[in-house]
């Protein structure tokens, strides 16, 4: 079978699955079967796949058809412009997410200490570190994740500390200048009505906190204010609807409060400021 053939098959058959966007799904798959870009699919439809490259194909198809997001089957997921690599111990990260990046950036190279919490993959952490060449710590709860996170530091030459710790248990109070994270946000009430892909197939302590959705922010917002120095800034990224929530959360220990949209105009992003004098 020729890669064009391969092509149009898969892609028929991603579509009668229900999968969205089944030719860039087919040619995605394949890509990173044949280790090769887009491009190339163009470039060379005539080529022909071996038997054992068509049924290691057939098997991404199959598990795609299944619900398995594309970035499990592939191990990778673009961030900031790099790849990083993935598996289902993390979160695959998400061009929203990008912003919580943006927002840091305005803060973080003039940071002596910045932690981002539950790292997952590392993709802010890692990303914050190598745009502006500074060291960052990354805590996350689960070792496997920590490992993800791991190899994408070597793999990209960040420099990045990880700590296996509980939010930010492992750090000294008034320690810190900033502090970072996307943290769990889903409402345990809410995980039926999320999509097939994320439900079953993404870490479910990534995605739930607690019955209302909010007991990750309750925590961290609390744990940034006893490690943060005076005038040290807490930025998490906010899920749909919480803002008012979380703002409120804050109360009298926090001022300079700031918010960024994402693409669609929802409020995607917060930042607050420890109150007190900065040294």
């Amino acid at each position: 079978m020729d890669l064009a053939t391969a092509l149009r098959q898969a892609s028929r058959r991603l579509e009668q699955a229900g999968v969205d966007a089944p030719r860039l799904t087919a040619e995605v798959l394949l890509c990173a079967l044949l280790e090769r870009p887009r491009s190339y699919l163009y470039a060379h439809p005539e080529e022909t796949l071996s038997p054992e490259a068509a049924a290691r194909y057939e098997g991404m198809l199959a598990e795609r058809m299944a619900g398995k997001p594309t970035q499990y089957i592939t191990g990778r997921q673009e961030f900031y412009g790099r790849v990083f690599k993935i598996t289902p111990d993390v979160l695959i990260p998400r061009p929203e997410t990008e912003h919580v990046v943006e927002a840091a950036l305005e803060f973080a190279r003039e940071a002596r200490t910045v932690v981002d919490v539950g790292c997952g993959s590392g993709a802010i952490a890692v990303t914050l570190s190598l745009e502006t060449g500074r060291l960052v710590w990354a805590t996350d709860i689960s070792h496997a994740a920590l490992a993800v996170a791991a190899g994408n530091v070597r793999a990209l030459a960040a420099r990045v500390e990880l700590v296996a710790c509980d939010l930010l248990a492992a750090f000294a109070s008034s320690s810190l200048d900033l502090v970072v994270s996307n943290p769990p946000y889903i409402a345990e009430s809410d995980v039926l009505r999320l999509p097939r892909e994320v439900r079953e197939f993404e870490p479910r302590t990534a995605l739930l906190a607690g019955p209302d959705g909010l007991g990750v922010y309750r925590r961290l917002i609390a744990e940034a204010h006893r490690t943060l120095r005076a005038g040290g800034r807490l930025i998490v990224e906010l899920g749909d609807g919480l803002l008012a929530t979380v703002r409120a959360m804050l109360g009298a220990g926090w001022n300079d409060v700031r918010v960024w949209p994402d693409l669609a105009g929802r409020p995607r992003v917060l930042a607050a400021r420890k109150r007190g004098q900065a040294s």
